[in-house]
């Protein structure tokens, strides 16, 4: 067992006493404590090298423990000397009967309150307080030319006494007193270790730590220098602890407030302040973009699930002039950071040319956000795009959430049928365009975001500005850059090679397909398609399990969309016609006023129309696509 606690006498009979306490009373501790024999320059000689064997505490006694106390920072028990001690030495030396004035000499603490203990002993005891060897030799010197003929105290005054000729005999400690100190001094020693391990724990973190650490203490001197700090101030840390941070980096005593943003070195840095209770201040310094760089990888991690965009331009089928002029667009448009505004039909695939632009773009490796306006409340929309805090509203989510614009950061958020947006709403979505941020509900502070806005829309957003149901000013924000997605009908020739890469796609759903018959790629070539790709995606998935034999028919053609109805044979050639009876013509009738009317009442908005009739939107969109074909053959 390596010793940790040191116990210097100042004289071998205190050493042989200490022994005999530690052998009688420690047990299995004894191993813990080493004793030597020393007394003031000895002793200070014994500590500075004994520091360097694991030392935790050293007891000792009188002015040996003071000049210890001086030399170390190591912590000093002292063994106490009672007025019980000094009677017993008094007695012991016979002074009733052989001294008239007897000199009690030692370090002020020993000596204390040997007037009353004189009084009460009834014989003249007269205090010499010394703090050295020299001041010894002086005071002691005194005392006999004052008529103390019996000196009593600590091993210095004993030894100087000695010298000079006068009689003396050393004050010794009782074992309880000696046992005490032995017992505090374990309890320090635990404490200490405790301590240490806490510190190199705490150093271990410090050393770690992606920002500089800096400490001082209450003198402004540097205590703490982790690596970090090195490299951002460009010093060592042997070279800076002890020294003034005033001399070092004195920037960061310009602190105007807890946190703020410093030039430092050439690097710009976020600095937080930390004062401590014992005048310690820590200084926390981040580099901003290694900030930036944390920040997105976290915002990247809360939006891992869903938030990538799979498609790419190269997955965009077609090689019709209209798709090879909106494909030629596109990729023209994914170099810049501008606004898109992308039109078209439902169902025309403007999401996968919108991931397709997101994935040419510099902002790939950030995140893709796609939300569809439509499809939610406009509560619930606002809190979606925007976030909230901590109790914005009745079942808010405890520690409030992120909104969509800023788990975007740093990417491309899709905003799916803009139009739809309630006119409350669009004021919000202009100033994210404008300013750059956000501020969440219930929220007193905005938060920049960098993001790049594209939005779509089926609907005329022109025609919406001059009815007042769309801001005009956001309409411009968003109609910076412009892209028409050409429907299935405008791209007609695309039909095969769609059809054609649909089967290579859905071939888990039957293996035995290997291709579609050329009749049957004529025969959804002169479809209207009024639900354009999607629709196709439909069809090709009925036809996919419902075809024998190893290509698609004609006739698998013509029998899949058999299920759908009138609407969808009437413009395969070949098919046969059924005529309209009047009971349907006049529900038909009924049908289309009823959403004419609905939709007038609600100001031309098919989400609140389809809302009142009971139907999605996307029914609703067909009915209304069917009467304008009918009306416009």
């Amino acid at each position: 067992m390596q010793a940790r606690i040191l116990v210097i006498a100042p004289f071998p009979a205190l050493a042989d006493e200490v022994r005999r306490v530690l052998d009688e009373r420690m047990g299995k501790r004894r191993g813990l404590f080493r004793v030597v024999v020393a007394d003031l320059a000895a002793a200070k000689d014994i500590v500075q090298r004994e520091m360097q064997d694991s030392i935790k505490v050293i007891v000792s006694r009188g002015g040996t423990a003071g000049l210890i106390e001086e030399t170390t920072h190591v912590p000093v028990v002292r063994i106490q000397v009672s007025l019980v001690d000094i009677m017993r030495a008094v007695l012991a030396s016979g002074a009733g009967s052989k001294a008239k004035k007897v000199g009690v000499s030692g370090f002020e603490n020993m000596v204390y309150g040997c007037d009353d203990l004189g009084a009460l002993l009834r014989m003249k005891l007269v205090e010499i307080k010394i703090k050295g060897e020299a001041e010894a030799k002086e005071k002691i010197a005194h005392a006999m030319e004052d008529g103390v003929d019996l000196l009593i105290g600590d091993a210095v005054s004993v030894r100087v006494a000695r010298a000079q000729g006068l009689a003396a005999k050393t004050i010794d400690s009782g074992r309880q007193a000696i046992f005490q100190a032995l017992t505090e001094a374990l309890l320090i020693a635990r404490v200490v270790q405790q301590d240490e391990a806490k510190s190199e724990m705490l150093c271990a973190v410090v050393h770690q730590s992606q920002d500089a650490i800096i400490a001082t203490d209450h003198e402004g001197r540097i205590t703490i220098f982790n690596p970090e700090a090195e490299r951002l101030v460009r010093r060592v840390r042997c070279e800076v602890i002890g020294k003034p941070l005033a001399r070092i980096c004195p920037a960061l005593l310009a602190k105007p407030s807890e946190e703020d943003f410093l030039d430092l070195y050439g690097t710009k840095a976020l600095v937080k302040t930390s004062d401590l209770p014992d005048g310690m201040t820590i200084y926390r310094v981040q580099r901003i973009s290694e900030v930036q760089r944390t920040e997105q990888r976290i915002r990247q991690k809360l939006a891992a699930k869903g938030l990538t965009a799979k498609y790419h331009m190269e997955d965009i089928i077609g090689s019709s002039a209209p798709c090879e002029a909106m494909k030629r667009k596109a990729m023209r448009y994914a170099l810049t950071d501008s606004t898109i505004l992308i039109t078209g039909a439902s169902g025309t695939g403007k999401e996968m040319l919108v991931q397709g632009i997101h994935n040419r773009s510099s902002r790939r490796s950030g995140p893709f956000v796609a939300v569809n306006c439509a499809a939610l409340p406009e509560n619930l929309l606002e809190s979606e795009l925007f976030g909230y805090v901590d109790g914005a509203f009745t079942g808010a989510r405890r520690g409030g959430r992120q909104g969509l614009f800023e788990l975007a950061h740093g990417g491309t958020i899709f905003l799916d049928e803009i139009g739809e947006v309630p006119t409350s709403l669009q004021s919000r979505l202009l100033r994210v365009l404008q300013e750059h941020e956000v501020m969440k509900l219930g929220g007193e502070s905005v938060i920049p975001v960098d993001v790049r806005i594209v939005a779509a829309t089926n609907q005329d957003l022109a025609r919406m500005v001059e009815e007042g149901t769309f801001r005009a000013d956001l309409y411009y924000r968003l109609n910076i850059l412009r892209i028409h997605m050409p429907t299935l009908a405008e791209r007609r020739a695309d039909i095969p090679l769609l059809a054609r890469a649909m089967i290579v796609k859905m071939k888990k759903l039957n293996p035995a397909i290997a291709g579609i018959a050329e009749d049957a790629e004529s025969a959804l070539a002169a479809h209207a398609w009024p639900g354009n790709i999607r629709q196709l995606a439909n069809v090709m998935e009925r036809l996919m399990l419902l075809s024998d034999g190893a290509e698609i028919t004609r006739d698998a053609v013509l029998a899949a969309w058999a299920d759908d109805g009138e609407e969808n044979r009437g413009n395969v050639p070949g098919s046969p016609r059924e005529g309209d009876g009047a009971l349907h013509g006049e529900l038909r009738d009924v049908e289309e006023e009823t959403v004419r009317r609905i939709l007038a009442e609600e100001g031309g908005s098919c989400s609140r129309a389809a809302k009142r009739l009971g139907i999605h939107r996307t029914t609703l969109w067909r009915k209304i696509k069917r009467k304008e074909n009918r009306d416009n053959p």
